[in-house]
């Protein structure tokens, strides 16, 4: 058999020759079209909520924020488990979804639980989902350095959060910019008693 299409492509050189050009041309063709991944994403469909709640204790923030939570999801359609993490200040629910979900669907499916225990949650509780993005997402990190010495870390963080945050979340494809580090800037504003009474308002106002 081998022998016969040898014999073939001996007596055919064009044939075999414009062949191998047009495979060639299809194998580029190819690689610029079909989406490749350096890094396979492999990771679960998943959804994360944050939940802040400042100045609480793990196991306040247990009782009244995640465990509600994770009850209500554990009903969600598609949801393969639901696993929490609590901690000072702040709470954590990761829902796991069944393998080939749609993401945005799943992320739809959890706004829509998170409206109907809205009521059931403190009122200055307000959870969040996290970025339309996988575990295996996270690939690049670099750090904004002052060689001059001029520059405070409060700084630099308001150069990273007003400037370099908001054009880099206008690249394709990049679903947050998180930022970690430094001082961020704050404002006081001191009253002055007298002149809000001159004025006639009061500082409730």
């Amino acid at each position: 058999m081998i022998s016969k299409i040898i014999a073939w492509c001996a007596r055919n050189p064009f044939l075999v020759f414009t062949g191998a050009i047009l495979l060639v041309i299809a194998g580029i063709w190819s690689m610029q079209r079909v989406p490749l991944d350096a890094l396979p994403d492999i990771s679960d469909v998943q959804v994360i909520i944050h939940t802040p709640w400042a100045g609480e204790p793990p196991n306040v923030i247990e009782d009244q924020v995640t465990y509600p939570i994770v009850t209500a999801l554990l009903s969600a359609p598609q949801v393969k488990n639901v696993r929490a993490q609590t901690m000072f200040g702040d709470s954590y629910v990761f829902v796991v979804f069944q393998d080939g979900t749609d993401l945005y669907w799943a992320r739809s499916r959890v706004i829509e639980y998170l409206q109907q225990i809205a009521g059931k949650l403190p009122a200055d509780v307000h959870p969040a989902i996290g970025p339309d993005a996988t575990g295996a997402g996270w690939v690049y990190e670099y750090a904004i350095v002052d060689r001059s010495h001029t520059k405070s870390l409060a700084d630099l963080r308001a150069l990273q959060d007003w400037y370099l945050r908001y054009q880099l979340d206008t690249v394709p494809g990049v679903a947050e910019v998180a930022s970690i580090g430094g001082f961020v800037r704050q404002y006081q504003v001191n009253l002055d008693p007298n002149k809000l009474f001159s004025y006639g308002v009061s500082a409730s106002t």
